[in-house]
């Protein structure tokens, strides 16, 4: 049988893709590849077009083969799919090791450094440099027995991050309620739609609550039902863990422990002393005393107005609603309480003027005045599920690039945002490669005739994810490893993202994002100045909450010695005494959920979050000075930003924009926190 995954198509033949092609393909594909790398060291041309652009072709023949599996197993996950997906992370780690440690290829590669001079540009050359550290990185150097060892050290790693991630999947599939409309009083309307739409599509009665964020947040935020919220957030923070209503069925403890003693032991096998500074050799800080001084210090100058607010709010409950101990599952409940009264604004008064179908063109509006792009939808494409779509970027009415858009919440899918690219910008047989990227939300979905309306959060993360998509998108560099996102330090990489959140907060640009479902009247000007004054509402409680799972995860990499996984709560017990003013029950099991460190690839790099988040307020600052849709200011940084991709050092890049190296003022500034 022909199979579409060997084959060259423009986008993924998604239709076309049976499981039986997946593990089938990637094999084939690694060993031709194998083969003819092998064939290139012995022809002996050590250029750049004799050696890296045929690498690089075989290379993104690989990517193009399982990026559509990857992105199906997040979206649509199934147990057949589950199951090839996984079949395939042994093939594709021991072919990444296979690279890393060939020491023929390192040497071609060294060599070809060595002569390049004049010839090669400056992406090639930190593409090239790259490499050279990355052979490093992957044991290059090490005696033949530690160089198996790390081998299979990278290939159980694999494995278990893909593990830790269906734990909490199956997790948060696993649990759901039905519920009374007595019990879900309090609940706004957009929510108990939602709760009596998946109560219709399980074919029960009344409505159901379940684990996804759209389900489980608004109970938290607005139920009065006590007993309920308890019950919803004890299942939410105990999923996949030892604790809570499937305590033990899918524990993610054993999982945590193996990854963190093999992580620690690969780190040690290169001459680390821990996986935090194996970490760091690919990213912007330099040390680990660096990045916890930077923590601590931002701890530090907030964590004062944190023990106020929490103060406030607790006087709050117990003085207007009587409330003695106010606990986890409160917290929520009783903030959004206290904003109401303070500011007299909602979550829920914005949704009605947040559409997707108005904020969409809105969000297409701002990049476009920003960047000169215009983004226009594509009506027929293979799609993997109605909820999808697919949208062309042009510049000048030319082409370069495209992304799918998967905006909502459902079974099977991944919880979360993220954005992951379908192809990158490259040179390919003479021709241009365009970046395609995979954006996806996990958004309330609309319900019934009712379009999908947005909160104010949920409108900051697409606008979040859409900047990863610009990063990726409008990059101009034609070499894969410094293409887009590829090659950017991962502390930099949050820069374009959360910058981009920043025109969520503006009137001239909220006047064409929003728009009533109903009358399509844009934001009333009363109801943004409340949303401005409560921009900040417990703002240094968020930061306390980002910096302890910011130093939680840097310091358990940092300090694992090895131990069970009561050694991991111990860290993140006295990481809470530095940083956390609420308090947390004893049940609370985050670490077993955690999966951007677990799962994904902030594994000590969480805190990039928030060293990027002074690069990119740092960056805003310049458009508040010189006009935040000043055409020549978002050519700069499309330029010096997003166009070089991982072309160069993130400092350069950073000052190349902004003409200083960044300053934290911006940040604590745009928190509301006294600097």
């Amino acid at each position: 049988m022909s199979n579409p995954l060997l084959e060259q198509h423009e986008l993924p033949p998604f239709s076309a893709i049976d499981v039986a092609h997946i593990e089938p393909a990637i094999r084939e594909l690694i060993e031709r590849n194998k083969r003819a790398i092998e064939a290139l060291l012995a022809a002996g041309d050590f250029t750049w077009s004799g050696l890296v652009e045929p690498i690089e072709e075989l290379d993104d023949e690989l990517s193009k083969a399982f990026s559509p599996v990857s992105h199906l197993n997040a979206v649509c996950n199934s147990d057949a799919l589950r199951e090839a997906y996984n079949a395939c992370l042994p093939l594709l780690s021991a072919y990444a090791t296979w690279m890393g440690q060939h020491e023929g290829l390192y040497q071609a590669y060294q060599a070809l450094r060595d002569s390049a001079g004049e010839s090669l540009n400056a992406a090639q050359l930190k593409s090239l440099d790259n490499a050279l550290r990355d052979f490093r990185l992957a044991g290059v150097a090490l005696p033949a027995d530690q160089k198996q060892r790390f081998g299979a050290l990278r290939q159980r790693l694999s494995e278990l991050g893909s593990k830790f991630g269906e734990n909490v999947l199956d997790a948060t599939n696993a649990w759901s309620r039905q519920v009374t409309r007595e019990e879900l009083q309090g609940l706004p309307d957009s929510a108990l739609a939602g709760a009596r739409q998946a109560a219709e599509q399980a074919g029960v009665d009344d409505y159901l609550i379940n684990l996804e964020f759209p389900s489980y947040f608004p109970v938290l935020t607005y139920c009065d039902n006590a007993a309920l919220r308890r019950e919803v957030y004890a299942a939410n923070c105990t999923r996949a863990s030892d604790q809570g209503p499937h305590a033990g069925q899918w524990d993610n403890s054993a999982v945590m422990v193996e990854t963190l003693d093999l992580r620690r032991e690969m780190a040690q096998l290169l001459g680390f002393a821990n996986y935090a500074e194996l970490s760091l050799a690919t990213k912007m800080a330099d040390t680990p005393a660096q990045v916890v001084e930077f923590l601590e210090e931002l701890a530090g100058k907030s964590r004062a107005q944190a023990q106020q607010e929490w103060q406030e709010l607790a006087q709050f409950a117990l003085e207007e609603h009587g409330v003695e101990s106010l606990e986890a599952w409160d917290v929520g409940y009783y903030s959004e309480k206290l904003r109401q009264q303070r500011y007299a604004v909602s979550q829920e008064d914005v949704r009605p003027y947040l559409p997707v179908n108005r904020v969409l063109p809105g969000l297409f509006e701002v990049v476009q005045r920003l960047y000169g792009v215009a983004v226009e939808e594509v009506s027929d494409f293979d799609t993997y599920h109605p909820d999808a779509k697919l949208y062309n970027v042009t510049r000048g009415g030319e082409l370069i690039a495209r992304f799918y858009l998967d905006l909502y919440a459902r079974g099977k899918k991944r919880g979360g945002a993220w954005m992951d690219d379908c192809r990158v910008r490259r040179i390919s047989g003479g021709d241009l490669q365009l970046p395609v990227a995979y954006l996806v939300c996990n958004f309330t979905p609309p319900v019934g005739e009712q379009p999908a309306l947005l909160t104010h959060d949920e409108l900051t993360t697409l606008f979040h994810e859409f900047g990863h998509g610009l990063h990726h998108m409008l990059t101009e560099q034609t070499v894969a490893a410094v293409s887009g996102i590829n090659g950017v330090a991962w502390d930099a990489v949050e820069l374009p993202s959360q910058f981009l959140e920043n025109w969520c907060w503006e009137s001239d640009a909220l006047a064409f994002i929003s728009g009533h479902f109903e009358t399509g009247e844009p934001l009333p000007q009363e109801l943004l100045d409340k949303m401005l004054a409560a921009r900040n509402f417990q703002s240094a409680m968020k930061m306390a909450r980002q910096l302890e799972f910011s130093l939680f995860d840097f310091l358990l990499h940092l300090r694992w010695s090895g131990g069970d996984a009561a050694a991991i709560q111990e860290q993140l017990d006295a990481v809470r005494k530095l940083v956390t003013v609420v308090p947390v029950p004893a049940f609370n099991r985050f670490q077993h959920g955690f999966s951007h460190i677990f799962a994904g690839g902030y594994a000590a790099g969480y805190y990039s979050y928030k060293w990027a988040e002074v690069l990119s307020a740092d960056a805003y600052s310049r458009f508040e000075e010189e006009g935040i849709f000043n055409p020549d200011t978002g050519a700069s940084f499309r330029r010096e930003v997003l166009a070089v991709g991982g072309s160069r050092e993130p400092m350069e890049t950073f000052v190349a924009f902004r003409g200083r190296e960044p300053d934290i003022e911006p940040l604590l500034r745009h928190s509301g926190i006294a600097a």
